[in-house]
């Protein structure tokens, strides 16, 4: 499908929701793009379409990059690197803290888990102010990765989250608002 038609199916799935979690916020909910199979096909194959002979494998941001990642990594024939929210992950792992408007959180990753040099894809939902998929990116390369790029199903454009991640970091987004 090409990229004017996913945008279309993916937005006509898409379920808007004015003033939540708080008044003011006009929020796009992705699970019904999830529970229809054209469109959740069509998204995941979108979201690697930007990349394609370039990554080696896709790391999902808990938890909706999950979703996302499994999806498009059948659909590349490749595996997926979880990237879990701090204390969720059994073995040794690698930790990258992030600031949030109140404090910070942090993910992990287990030590090892692939070979040096090998090409990750970040994939998550929203790419907002940047600080989970910077903190993300950051993670793979300290891993000994190299990171293949950043892909998101949405980019809230007014938070600035592509110009807090490194200028040389491609992003890629299927929707922007």
């Amino acid at each position: 499908m090409n990229p004017q038609d996913t945008r279309a199916l993916v937005e006509s799935r898409l379920a808007v929701i004015p003033d939540f979690p708080e008044p003011g916020v006009l929020f796009r909910d992705l699970t019904p793009v999830f529970a229809d199979g054209e469109a959740f096909h069509a998204l995941a194959e979108s979201l690697t379409a930007p990349f394609a002979g370039r990554f080696d494998v896709l790391a999902g941001v808990e938890a909706r990059g999950f979703l996302l990642a499994a999806a498009a990594s059948v659909a590349a024939g490749v595996g997926v690197l979880p990237i879990r929210k701090a204390g969720k992950l059994p073995r040794a792992v690698l930790t990258e803290e992030y600031a949030l408007e109140y404090g910070t959180a942090a993910l992990e990753v287990h030590e090892g888990e692939l070979p040096p040099g090998t090409r990750v894809l970040v994939v998550d939902d929203v790419l907002a102010t940047g600080g989970t998929v910077g903190a993300a990116a950051r993670l793979v390369e300290r891993a000994g990765w190299q990171v293949a790029g950043v892909s998101v199903a949405i980019e809230l454009e007014g938070l600035g989250g592509r110009a807090a991640l490194p200028e040389s970091l491609e992003t890629y987004s299927l929707l922007q608002y």
